[in-house]
């Protein structure tokens, strides 16, 4: 029996779908009741992420808990202390869980953490092998540096979870995906399909330079359920991502190809781009759209023998068909 938390949610949902169809005993954790779960699931209701839940009747006869309920990045957050929830929530209440799971017998317990926890950026790949300021991709070694209270309550959960390992021998396999996208996906990424839909010019042509990592939510749910019963999968961090990094303007240009929009892109030069984000006060939307973001997945390659099942181009074609379902509801 596999206890999915955030069943209800884009990771969470997906897996439970995923369990159900390979013919897994899986309990659906929803915080409320009267949640549908896919046939072959067992909607349980587990109430808050809180320190002060008991979890003793949902991880009765659990082997696996993949943990995927989160207090996620928050836009204009509202919290008087953004960190302090976020450790309340990420921390406090997945360690919570955890000691009640080792103490309930369970053998494996896999976090959804983020590459958050490496960081918030690598640089671009640079033509001359000796410039400073260069480095390349994220890797599970790497000491972390988190950048923002999401990021910190992902790096202290992950620690805490260790120590947990080490003193009750239940197994712990953490997860760094970077941006996750797949029907259903919000944000900016359902923001530009909707873009390239419409035929909306964006001044994103000359941003080719940059690289970033994303994850197919198909792959990274293929990827979940290998650190499920793998042996090798024990106490280790891994991540995970399609394995082809792209710039901006190329992942454009292949989103249009998959909605059979040719991407509108004009050719703005990044540094313009940069400034115009800083005087509207997001810097970071620049840094997202502009900068680099890589991880090597050499580690689950070699160590759990995983590759991507579904390529970039697959993963996009499963969201256009999303977002063409969308427009003509």
């Amino acid at each position: 029996m596999i206890l999915v938390t955030g069943a209800t949610g884009f990771i969470g949902g997906a897996l439970v779908v995923r369990l159900a169809r390979d013919g897994v005993a899986v309990r659906a954790g929803v915080r409320c009741g009267d949640v549908a779960v896919p046939s072959g699931a067992h909607a349980v209701q587990v109430g808050d992420l809180s320190p002060q839940t008991d979890y003793s009747l949902v991880l009765a006869g659990v082997d696996a808990v993949v943990h995927t309920a989160a207090r996620v990045h928050v836009m204009q957050d509202a919290a008087s202390d953004p960190l302090a929830e976020y450790r309340r929530v990420n921390v406090q209440g997945t360690l919570h869980l955890a000691r009640q799971a080792a103490a309930a017998g369970v053998r494996r317990f896999v976090f959804l953490s983020s590459v958050k926890v490496n960081g918030e950026a690598t640089l671009a790949p640079s033509p001359h092998p000796l410039a400073t300021g260069v480095r390349g991709p994220f890797h599970e070694e790497d000491v972390p540096a988190p950048q923002d209270p999401y990021g910190i309550s992902k790096m202290e959960a992950e620690q805490g979870l260790r120590e947990i390992a080490a003193q009750t021998g239940m197994d712990v396999v953490i997860i760094r995906p970077p941006l996750v996208y797949g029907p259903g996906v919000k944000a900016n990424f359902a923001a530009m399909m909707h873009w390239l839909t419409r035929g909306v010019p964006l001044p994103l042509g000359a941003v080719t330079h940059n690289r970033r990592s994303l994850v197919a939510l198909e792959n990274l749910v293929d990827f979940i359920v290998t650190c499920l019963s793998h042996p090798a999968a024990a106490n280790q961090t891994f991540l995970v991502s399609d394995g082809e990094d792209l710039s901006t303007a190329d992942l454009l240009h292949r989103m249009g190809r998959a909605l059979g929009k040719p991407a509108c892109l004009l050719p703005v030069a990044p540094a313009l781009l940069k400034l115009g984000a800083a005087l509207l006060g997001k810097p970071e939307l620049a840094q997202r759209l502009c900068g680099s973001l890589q991880v090597d997945i050499s580690k689950a390659r070699a160590l759990l023998g995983w590759g991507p099942p579904l390529s970039v181009d697959e993963g996009l074609k499963k969201v256009a068909e999303g977002c063409v379902r969308e427009t003509t509801v």
